[in-house]
């Protein structure tokens, strides 16, 4: 069985996610050893089952809403079952972008572990990042992702702790380098750029924020409690401001020349984009930045 790359997302970020898919088959050595297929929220009914519901998350309790930005978030433990637990997956977010070939993380030595992630702070942190892992599917056959978020709305699993990997056996994990996963840094050195700082994605550029802040535990906390009035008073997203722009021109270029070579391969066309925009999805300028952006071929990311 050939490894495969899974990309989960949503609609609101289905651009992003092709790009991405894109970039993993572009920098590729070999294209044919390897699939990448995208995990979609629209193809699992029991998350709109459980909109509006009360789930556990950081110890507190939220509502589920599929229409937040980063829905597609438990679908990141679903390669395991969809490879029938076998095989090797790597699975990332729709804003991580390969700048290099996959094939040396796919082949690499897992020394007995199931999970390799990079940490999410310093090399002492106890959270691990699960928005890019190579999995053994095999070592895996405890990932069973519907029960597991039935759980969530039981208040027998916290959110928190199930994408932090902190709900696996310590030796079950291998550190990976964060160049694998690189936290809006790109040098010449990473490997994948992940536009982790979601008010600064480079495709949402002054479009009104769609995604929830996180809270910490701690109901009477300063934070917590100016969220909870600011929804109930404004909405969900109500005075949450505008996404920003890339502090790092070299990022932005870098997903507007890929998204450049997708419609120029008709792997995303003019239609759709223009309808991503229309749902503000998209930055309303896309059409703009793409029309001034150089190639990839016509100006490197990084001087020789």
């Amino acid at each position: 069985m050939k490894p495969c790359i899974y990309i989960h997302t949503n609609e609101k970020q289905i651009i992003g996610a092709l790009v991405s898919k894109y970039s993993f088959e572009r920098f590729a050595s070999d294209k044919n050893a390897f699939d990448v297929k995208l995990i979609h929220t629209k193809d699992y009914p029991f998350l709109d089952a459980h909109e509006g519901r009360k789930y556990l998350r950081g110890g507190l309790t939220r509502e589920w809403v599929n229409d937040d930005l980063q829905s597609f978030t438990v679908l990141r433990f679903m390669p395991p079952e969809l490879m029938r637990y076998e095989g090797r997956s790597v699975v990332v977010d729709p804003d991580v972008f390969a700048v290099s070939d996959v094939m040396p993380l796919l082949n690499r030595e897992m020394n007995g572990t199931a999970i390799m992630a990079r940490k999410r702070g310093a090399s002492t942190a106890k959270e691990f990042a699960s928005s890019v892992m190579l999995l053994d599917n095999a070592k895996l056959k405890h990932w069973q992702v519907e029960k597991s978020f039935e759980e969530m709305f039981a208040f027998k699993r916290d959110y928190s702790d199930w994408v932090n990997l902190k709900l696996e056996p310590k030796d079950s994990i291998g550190i990976l380098e964060p160049v694998w996963n690189d936290f809006d840094t790109l040098t010449r050195e990473t490997r994948m750029i992940h536009n982790t700082h979601r008010r600064t994605q480079p495709w949402k550029t002054g479009l009104k924020v769609d995604f929830r802040p996180a809270e910490r535990a701690g109901s009477f906390k300063l934070s917590n409690i100016i969220h909870r009035t600011r929804r109930a008073l404004f909405g969900e997203y109500g005075l949450l401001g505008s996404y920003h722009k890339h502090p790092d021109n070299n990022q932005e270029r870098l997903f507007f020349a890929l998204l450049k070579e997708c419609v120029d391969k008709g792997i995303v066309t003019q239609a759709m984009l223009d309808e991503q925009m229309k749902l503000n999805h998209v930055r309303h300028d896309a059409r703009d930045v793409l029309a001034r952006t150089r190639t990839l071929a016509e100006q490197p990311l990084f001087a020789a």
